[in-house]
């Protein structure tokens, strides 16, 4: 048989070249492309044999075959597909983007309409990353309905080779002979059978045709072996399937295996959508936040797939970084994908995915909170903190912002139970026109300021900030339900009732005859505090400090300090009962004069105790034990 050689077209000469140097980046993508252009020759066998009943072949079951073979050092990948003439050869290898598909899909769509759909080689340029691991490439192929085959060689340096040749039967056969790097010497060894079935099932498990490899089995004795062939590919996405007919057990399992979780997810989200954009989604919210989970480290992101054919891990295209513990896929026709199928595109397409994805995350979470109240809780502990930097990133978008807030739960004075801001609101009494909120490192912490007893005595409810982030969400919210958010540390802070009132009042009349007093105290501190003034929000006791309206809170200063930026410091106020004793003892010791030494130690004593009351160390802590211990012995 004559062998006749031809060039590449020019522009396939430099496609060539961008594959193997640039288009691909991951190595393994080869074997993903193939298998994917033989899955495409049985779906035009399938199609075309329905109005051409000469290409139906009953007694030969589609399949895809692929050998590795470590003593030739090949890989082979075969189908009993469509198969292509010599002709068909030359324009669909020869020349660049010319798989056969697009024409094909063009004509069938004028046909059958969304049939289409169902074909996945539409980007043309799969079968040359054959060459990525390839230094020669053997293509066997025979058109179904003929008798003639084709054989098509090539090392990819600008030339190919084409000569007529034997086949028994329809379908393309495609021999790669590998590069030594990837037989094994290198990090890749895709002359094992083993890692070879690693791939297909990574990459090729939902193609919708068996992937047949054949497994060398010993025999008893350990040294007769024979050939099993399995099939290594799944075949069936189980979304695919109507969520009618999926058990919750197959749904668990499948996250199991799919994403790696160790138990059942807490909950399931399966999505199909149609219309200007199609595309499946199945979710899942995992038991357990991951440790790294608010880490830079962390990965998040969705599987990708088109038409069933994995395209990528981790994309963080669909879905806010606040759903960064979404665990899942996406599966589309729809997407663009750039030439490699290696990396998604931004378009409208991918935009319109992820908003309908987060609206229906949302949709669910609040069906939970409302149907399933322990259910919502769990969820709440483990991925709550994710929801509220939410709100926090959602500084300049209201439409998010009033899609999260109902979602939120805090912890509040009421039995410490988790609460809605909506149910807080129902419980306050109607003299009240804001939501007290308190800042701190836990309950307890903040059950014991000063400030909760008078609360406490009244029967108002706040709201328990316990996590560095909540102070954050709230200011972003500054608002629920037409009622402010008040920190009851805050210097503006005051209860609205009547008594309050009467109460504040009779404490102004006293500041007005102490205002040298308060002057000299905040001459004692120095410097660390803005303002010292008489309060009437302690009950039983005797100081506590306040920060500025606009400012960071302390809880705040802290946080920012623990993220190595002090700059963000809290305006300090430090408050006195005028009604407790230690006050009484100020008064004494203030007119002996500002500057005696048992004047100045109670000042900065008190401001000390202040300090610690906010889980701040003061700056001297020696000198505070030094001076406690002091005044104990007068």
């Amino acid at each position: 048989m004559s062998v006749e050689k031809l060039e590449f077209q020019a522009e396939t000469k430099r496609l060539l070249d961008l594959v193997v140097n640039s288009i691909y980046t991951n190595k393994e993508i080869f074997l993903r492309e193939l298998i994917s252009n033989a899955s495409d020759a049985l779906d035009k066998l399938r199609i075309e044999s329905l109005t051409n009943k000469e290409l139906a072949n009953d007694d030969e079951e589609p399949e895809i075959f692929v050998v590795p073979d470590a003593n030739t050092k090949t890989i082979t990948i075969s189908d009993n597909g469509i198969g292509m003439t010599r002709d068909e050869v030359i324009t669909n290898i020869g020349t660049i983007a010319k798989s056969g598909t697009k024409d094909f899909l063009d004509k069938l769509r004028e046909a059958s309409g969304s049939t289409a759909q169902e074909l996945i080689g539409q980007f043309g340029v799969g079968f040359y990353s054959a060459f990525i691991v390839a230094d020669k490439v053997e293509l066997i192929t025979r058109k179904a309905g003929t008798d003639s085959a084709v054989k098509w060689t090539s090392d990819g340096a600008g030339e190919y080779e084409l000569e007529d040749c034997d086949k028994d039967s329809q379908g393309t056969i495609i021999v790669l002979h590998l590069k030594k790097e990837f037989c094994g010497d290198d990090e890749y060894n895709f002359t094992d059978a083993h890692e070879v079935e690693r791939l297909v099932k990574k990459y090729s498990d939902f193609v919708r045709y068996p992937v047949k490899m054949n497994f060398e089995v010993k025999g008893k004795d350990g040294e007769e072996t024979s050939i099993e062939i399995r099939t290594v590919n799944s075949m069936k996405p189980i979304w695919t399937r109507n969520k009618s007919e999926i058990t919750r057990e197959e749904y668990d399992e499948f996250f199991k295996q799919q994403v790696h979780e160790w138990e059942a997810p807490l909950e399931v989200f399966h999505v199909k959508a149609e219309g200007t954009v199609e595309y499946t989604a199945l979710l899942c919210i995992p038991k357990h936040a991951a440790p790294n989970l608010y880490y830079s480290d962390y990965e998040s992101g969705l599987q990708l797939y088109s038409r069933h054919v994995f395209i990528m891990d981790k994309c963080k295209d669909f879905l806010p970084d606040y759903l960064r513990f979404v665990k899942g896929l996406v599966d589309s026709p729809d997407l663009p994908l750039n030439i490699s199928r290696e990396i998604l595109q931004q378009s409208v397409e991918v935009k319109v995915i992820g908003k309908a994805l987060e609206k229906n995350i949302q949709k669910q979470l609040g069906k939970m909170l409302k149907d399933d109240r322990d259910k919502y809780e769990e969820f709440w502990r483990e991925f709550g903190k994710s929801l509220k930097i939410g709100v926090y990133n959602s500084m300049f978008d209201n439409k998010l912002k009033d899609s999260l807030k109902d979602l939120l739960l805090f912890p509040t004075s009421n039995d410490g139970k988790l609460s809605t801001l909506a149910e807080y609101v129902s419980r306050v009494p109607d003299f009240q026109k804001k939501i007290y909120v308190a800042a701190g490192k836990d309950a307890t912490a903040i059950e014991q300021l000063p400030q909760m007893e008078l609360l406490r005595e009244r029967g108002l409810e706040v709201i328990y900030l316990t996590d560095p982030v909540d102070e954050f969400t709230i200011d972003v919210l500054h608002e629920y339900d037409e009622k402010h958010f008040q920190s009851i540390t805050r210097e503006d802070f005051e209860l609205d009732d009547a008594e309050s009132q009467k109460v504040k009042a009779e404490v102004e009349e006293i500041a007005k005859t102490h205002e040298d007093l308060l002057k000299d105290v905040k001459e004692a501190i120095g410097g660390d505090v803005k303002e010292v003034r008489l309060t009437s929000r302690l009950k039983s006791g005797a100081v506590c400090l306040v920060t500025g309206e606009g400012g960071p809170s302390l809880s705040m200063e802290k946080t920012f300090a623990a993220m190595n930026n002090p700059m963000f410091k809290a305006t300090q106020i430090l408050e006195l009962n005028p009604n407790h004793a230690v006050f009484k003892k100020l008064e004494s010791l203030h007119e002996g004069g500002k500057d005696s030494q048992d004047f100045k130690d109670l000042c900065t004593t008190l401001y000390s105790l202040a300090l610690l009351i906010e889980g701040v160390m003061p700056n001297n802590p020696a000198d505070l034990a030094n001076k406690v211990t002091e005044l104990l012995t007068k």
